[in-house]
């Protein structure tokens, strides 16, 4: 039975009605092009594009994940919600190759620095990671709030999700995303802070919390001997997947491709880096109230990934639950509507296009529609095997990631900062590193059977195995380049830092000033005054 009353189903409603309308506006502009279509003809302003890149990273699974994830194991996981500097690095580093190059999407920008095969592995290693680690995940996720807040059979209320979603998203392209993010973003931190500051009320504030909760539940840095998160493989295997997510993938990027120019671009991802900062306090931290409430047996929580939707039906009055199942709601959809997004863009512009290269307009926006619908049945029909990897829905989320994330990060980071790396080291690199990671993939699902060196392999700590594929993927890329020929100027021009024209980087320099720089150094200050606090020699122990 559901548990929301009748305020909480007006608010819910009035909240649906707003997106419709929103929805509704977005659509009336015209889709027949591909740049209105996938890019919102490249025309977006900062404000959209940060609460848009917020709004496509927090879905419903980051939020009953990460929640869950800090009632069992702790803040220790908080290093992947920290990543706002990653996000800075995104628009200092990246943008202005992304946006000189004029691209739609992540892989037509590796055949312009390398090569057409490598535009063609990365377009199938993103869909794929969509597939296991995006769209399963995030409908799984709603299966928890569907179930706990509506009271619903799960694949009757995904299955409304899915298509109410697609509707939008299909008729509106990125634009109606991207707007319909904007407010979902408010929505679902607005209902997390509200139930954040309750959950505090009730175990007696910031200071209640810290006497009731075990140190290591408040500590980022775990002994090296932990068998889940040494502090040595967390402190580097997360910014390896940080830096494929966020400076890479496509349904994070393509926010900043739809800017209206480079000023716009890197104040969206600056904007995106301070409302990062929330996830840590606003989702992980109820996670840690359930822990203690649940210990103290003022609620039950049978699972941990129910310690969200729990806290929610104990604490919070009639009205608020509402306002809580709509940002859980928003969160869903949002993430659903940028997979769908990306994923009918990197078909049709990255494979569809190679095909058939004299496509109109109008077959491009329709062929989009078409490879969406079907991503997301190969992604709902992975749910079942994705419960075999991992005990907490965000560290498999994280470890899956983790075995995806090292090849693209090294081909995209050595890209640019190196001229000598070729198309053919970025190959070996991606083909091989893409290999390895399918591969203890499988044998992790296996892992009960097996023994030896294969045991070994399917079960080394998935953060100590993402560094390891990190520094192999690095030493085929640029072995492979060094006994190969050196790319052409004409290949490089303005791909690299070394390759940038003194004109191009004129340009990027004009479109930022110090007051860009100062903001940006401040989201660094607060990360590594948060690292201090949560450490083994921080205030909260």
């Amino acid at each position: 039975m559901t548990f929301l009353g009748t305020i909480d189903w007006i608010v819910v409603g009035f909240y649906f009605l707003v997106i419709a309308g929103i929805s509704l506006y977005s659509m009336k502009k015209k889709k027949d092009s591909a740049s209105e279509y996938f890019l919102a003809n490249r025309n977006v302003g900062w404000f959209i594009i940060g609460a848009s890149i917020l709004a496509s990273n927090i879905g419903s699974e980051h939020i009953v994940g990460l929640a869950g994830t800090a009632a069992k194991s702790g803040l220790v996981m908080g290093h992947y919600e920290l990543h706002s500097w990653i996000i800075l690095v995104l628009g200092w580093v990246f943008v202005p190759f992304y946006m000189r190059s004029a691209v739609y999407t992540m892989p037509e920008f590796l055949e312009r620095r390398y090569n057409a095969k490598t535009r063609w592995l990365l377009s199938i290693i993103q869909m794929l990671s969509y597939i296991i680690a995006k769209v399963s995940v995030t409908v799984y996720a709603g299966a928890i709030v569907i179930t706990s807040f509506l009271g619903i059979d799960f694949w009757t209320g995904a299955l409304i999700l899915i298509i109410i979603t697609g509707i939008y998203t299909v008729l509106g392209g990125l634009r109606a995303v991207m707007y319909t993010e904007t407010l979902q973003a408010v929505v679902l931190l607005l209902g997390a802070i509200v139930l954040t500051i309750t959950g505090l009320h009730a175990v007696g504030g910031w200071q209640g919390l810290v006497a009731a909760t075990p140190k290591s539940h408040l500590n980022m840095f775990l002994p090296l001997n932990d068998p889940n998160f040494p502090w040595l493989g967390i402190l580097f295997a997360s910014p390896i997947v940080g830096i494929w997510y966020w400076c890479t993938d496509q349904h994070i990027v393509q926010r900043c491709l739809a800017a209206r120019d480079e000023t716009q671009a890197r104040r969206g991802t600056i904007f995106a880096a301070y409302l990062k900062l929330f996830p840590v306090f606003i989702f992980m931290i109820p996670g840690i109230i359930a822990y203690v409430l649940a210990k103290s047996g003022k609620i039950y929580l049978p699972v941990t990934d129910q310690a969200f939707p729990t806290l929610v039906k104990a604490l919070l009055p009639v009205g608020f639950r509402g306002l809580i199942a709509g940002g859980l709601l928003a969160a869903l959809m949002s993430s659903l509507a940028a997979v769908y997004n990306a994923c009918s863009t990197l078909f049709t512009m990255d494979i569809y296009i190679k095909i058939k290269p004299n496509a109109e307009q109008k077959e491009l926006v329709r062929v989009g529609r078409i490879a969406t619908a079907v991503v997301v049945i190969l992604g709902v029909a992975w749910i079942p095997i994705m419960q075999g990897i991992s005990g907490t829905l965000y560290q498999y989320l994280q470890s899956v990631q983790s075995y995806l994330a090292p090849p693209i990060a090294a081909v995209f980071l050595l890209g640019v900062f190196s001229k000598r790396i070729n198309g053919k080291g970025a190959w070996a690199a991606m083909t091989g590193g893409f290999i390895i990671g399918c591969l203890r993939i499988v044998l992790e699902l296996l892992r009960h059977d097996l023994s030896g060196i294969l045991y070994t392999f399917a079960t080394i700590n998935f953060l100590y195995f993402c560094i390891l594929l990190f520094v192999v993927s690095i030493i085929i890329l640029v072995t492979v380049s060094l006994y190969t020929e050196k790319p052409t100027f004409e290949q490089l021009n303005g791909l690299t830092f070394a390759t940038t024209v003194a004109e191009d980087k004129a340009k990027s320099r004009a479109s930022w000033n110090t007051r860009d720089l100062i903001l940006s150094l401040i989201v660094v200050v607060i990360i590594i005054s948060a690292f201090l606090y949560f450490s083994p020699f921080g205030v909260a122990h």
